[in-house]
């Protein structure tokens, strides 16, 4: 296949090009920086574009055979207003102009396969979540919102499109998950607000695998949960997370003091998604990482 990807240089995409240069695929990268691009990811077209800027080139679209999109202001950061102007901007604006890139693509590509969260469904509790689930309340479930509408306007162009909603991904080099290392070394990681909310999960490899089946398969449409099936709370998650790291993991750690330290960013641990990946199941993905203190031993074996 000839496929075009946004944010190439992150921390999915970086293994989503090498799993398609490992088949064969020819890529092509939408990016800030064209050459350093280039310089990251190997043997890959890279053409310039920013998000806010304006249509995506269609020179970059025309040809290929599908689009991921991954593109946007990282979320894992204090959220001033100016970070949640970002945050919200380049996943609706960034991805309106993407559509836009696509509009003038001749030919154009068959399948656009878009980011998305679990954060669209709020803080809903230990309420089982599937992709029926209707959206929550919150700034990041309004993100999710408008950034899933307008990845579905490419639907209008002919396109099958599909809005991945990803949980936490079990990546050690970056995330969520490299953030609350430093604390787990150290001992003084433990489960966060009561620990009662529920935290999906996805190991880097199943994150991965999900985004080629969604690109292959012209069954997969509309959205679909990436996560690990059975979500653990976040105290099993921390549990689990000092047993593969030979830590302790028992220390409470009050919501107020994650708000001290992340401000509102804090609602990514502190709301819970009890979230069932349904549609993927029912495609026939097989999860290569179910279990999850495995699955956190491998991801940190990679680091």
């Amino acid at each position: 296949m000839r496929v075009a990807i946004t944010g190439a240089t992150g921390l999915i995409g970086t293994r989503i090009v090498r799993a398609l240069q490992a088949r064969g695929d020819e890529v092509t990268v939408l990016s800030r920086d064209a050459m350093r691009a280039r310089e990251a990811l190997g043997d890959v077209d890279a053409h310039a574009w920013t998000l806010l800027d304006g249509p995506a080139p269609a020179a970059a679209l025309s040809g290929r055979d599908g689009v991921i999109h991954l593109a946007g202001e990282p979320v894992a950061q204090r959220w001033s207003d100016a970070a949640r102007g970002r945050i919200h901007d380049t996943r609706e604006i960034g991805t309106r102009n993407l559509a836009e890139g696509l509009r003038a693509a001749d030919p154009r590509p068959r399948v656009l396969v878009s980011a998305s969260g679990v954060d669209y469904y709020g803080q809903t509790g230990d309420q089982p979540l599937t992709e029926d689930s209707p959206p929550g309340e919150g700034f990041l479930a309004r993100v999710c919102v408008a950034w899933e509408r307008e990845a579905q306007a490419a639907t209008e162009l002919g396109m099958r499109v599909v809005n991945v909603r990803t949980a936490v991904v079990l990546d050690a080099s970056g995330g969520a998950l490299g953030k609350m290392l430093p604390f787990f070394r150290l001992g003084i990681g433990g489960p966060v607000a009561g620990g009662r909310q529920y935290l999906p999960w996805i190991h880097a490899d199943d994150i991965v695998g999900i985004y080629l089946a969604a690109l292959d398969d012209e069954a997969w449409t509309g959205p679909i949960i990436a996560a690990a099936p059975d979500p653990p709370t976040n105290r099993e998650f921390s549990r689990a997370l000092g047993r593969a790291l030979h830590r302790p993991a028992i220390a409470p750690i009050p919501a107020l003091a994650v708000r001290l330290l992340y401000g509102d960013m804090a609602e990514i641990v502190t709301d819970g998604h009890r979230t069932t990946p349904t549609r993927a199941v029912e495609h026939g993905y097989a999860f290569r990482h179910t279990e999850l203190e495995p699955a956190l031993r491998d991801a940190l074996s990679r680091r």
